[in-house]
């Protein structure tokens, strides 16, 4: 079970600093994820966008001050146009500190195929997934793309520094997390976790293994956004649970690391 005694201490300023934000008042209860983790941003840190599509994230990190960046994005055409913004961004070239990957992560290093449906000519990019083949569905209007993408272990990456993650893989959540735990460990980066739908069960857990691993496994705290800018107490399993269930109280989650496993990996 999560922890339930309080937020963040002195001893934890980056995030103490994030409960903030500066226009306070009801109408101030969502959270926007640039601004988040732009407030968070520790120089000299690298952050990961796992799942970064168009670049929605992976630009406005490649523009906080003294930041390494890696991106990574399997789905071919969309890896293309994630290219083609950050050279838009940075006077025609993919700045020197950030690092595009046409792969996926998860918690076994090898290959991955992505199945796409193309229905009357145009591509389905939103159902994109490496867990349906779409094959049942074939006919004269829908066809299906496959793309094969290498498949990546954060832990073999080597990342010594990892401050900040955004994990947005369509149901793969937890296989990243798992084949991440070293570098997590050692980095207590804080991250914003999708967990939303059907799609966890398509690869062979549920919302309360995520649950469990990031509470139990990875000794971090879930709090949805509204909670976390209004110093709320972090979620517990029925909590998260029952947020998953109409009308959905989050889609994404804020997993910060508990202060008292911080001081302990920094010790390590």
């Amino acid at each position: 079970m999560s922890h339930a005694s309080g937020e963040s201490t002195s001893g934890d300023h980056a995030l103490a600093d994030c409960r903030w934000l500066p226009h306070p008042g009801p109408r101030y209860t969502s959270m926007d994820e640039t601004r988040f983790h732009t407030l968070l941003h520790r120089p000299g840190g690298t952050l990961v966008d796992a799942g970064a599509h168009d670049g929605l994230l992976t630009l406005p990190f490649a523009r906080l001050p003294d930041s390494r960046v890696l991106a990574f994005e399997p789905l071919p055409p969309a890896f293309a146009r994630l290219e083609a913004a950050l050279r838009a961004g940075f006077g025609g070239t993919v700045p020197p500190h950030v690092a595009l990957r046409n792969a996926a992560l998860g918690d076994r290093a090898g290959e991955v195929t992505l199945a796409m449906p193309v229905l009357d000519g145009v591509a389905q990019e939103q159902w994109a997934s490496t867990a349906k083949d779409y094959a049942a569905f074939a006919g004269a209007r829908l066809t299906v793309a496959r793309f094969t993408v290498p498949l990546l272990r954060l832990d073999d990456l080597a990342l010594a520094d990892l401050t900040a993650m955004k994990i947005d893989v369509e149901g793969a959540e937890l296989g990243v997390l798992r084949g991440g735990v070293e570098t997590i460990r050692r980095g207590r980066p804080t991250m914003v976790v999708e967990s939303v739908g059907k799609g966890p069960a398509r690869f062979g857990y549920t919302h309360a293994d995520l649950f469990s691993f990031l509470d139990g496994e990875l000794q971090y705290d879930l709090h949805r956004p509204r909670g976390f800018i209004q110093n709320g107490a972090p979620l517990s399993l029925e909590a998260f649970m029952r947020y998953h269930e109409y009308p959905f109280g989050a889609f994404n989650y804020i997993a910060a690391p508990r202060p008292d496993a911080r001081t302990a990996a920094q010790a390590d």
